[in-house]
């Protein structure tokens, strides 16, 4: 089964300095390029996501800014493809789908930002669109939330947005980290 990694939104304002930091934001970018350098040596096909907002009151990945750019953690090399999105969802209204279907790729290695919102939007999209994904935790970021006026941790939330991706047996994914996907 041909494959693809997708790494979604690596880019410069979830990182230290940027206009909507995450919790080990360097760290999964650390591991996101473990994984980029091991894709690109194994000839598998990489997919760069890159969010642009375009709503209204937005005021972070603003097109045509540094904190738009994807991070030098993960820069596209030339021949790989980059897709920009301006919903949670990779697939929608982008050119995703279109993409992976003529490129004959059935299963996905996906890694990237924030875990509970477009990482886990675009893994259960794809399973609806017949994919198979491998999420690679480690390689995965997101920040504190409030909840009926309590702080829930970021490395809570992961867990929890990560191990919901495995129920049923993996229906939405299988999760690994950076190490294990290296070693297959």
């Amino acid at each position: 089964m041909k494959k693809a990694l997708l790494i979604i939104d690596v880019q410069n304002d979830y990182f230290d300095g940027g206009k909507h930091t995450l919790v080990n934001a360097a760290e999964a970018g650390k591991q996101a390029q473990q994984v980029l350098q091991t894709a690109r040596k194994r000839h598998i096909p990489v997919v760069h996501i890159q969010h642009f907002s375009t709503n209204e009151g937005a005021d972070f990945f603003l097109p045509n800014t540094h904190g738009a750019d994807i991070h030098h953690c993960v820069s596209p090399a030339p021949d790989e493809k980059v897709i920009i999105k301006n919903y949670p969802n990779s697939f929608r209204e982008t050119a995703l789908l279109e993409y992976l279907q003529q490129n004959g790729i059935a299963s996905l290695v996906i890694c990237g930002m924030m875990t509970d919102v477009c990482v886990d939007a675009t893994v259960r999209a794809a399973m609806d669109l017949g994919f198979t994904s491998t999420v690679i935790g480690d390689a995965c970021a997101t920040r504190n939330r409030e909840l009926y006026g309590k702080t829930i941790k970021a490395e809570e939330i992961n867990s929890a947005y990560l191990a919901g991706m495995t129920a049923l047996n993996g229906l939405y994914a299988n999760v690994i980290t950076a190490a294990e996907f290296m070693e297959l």
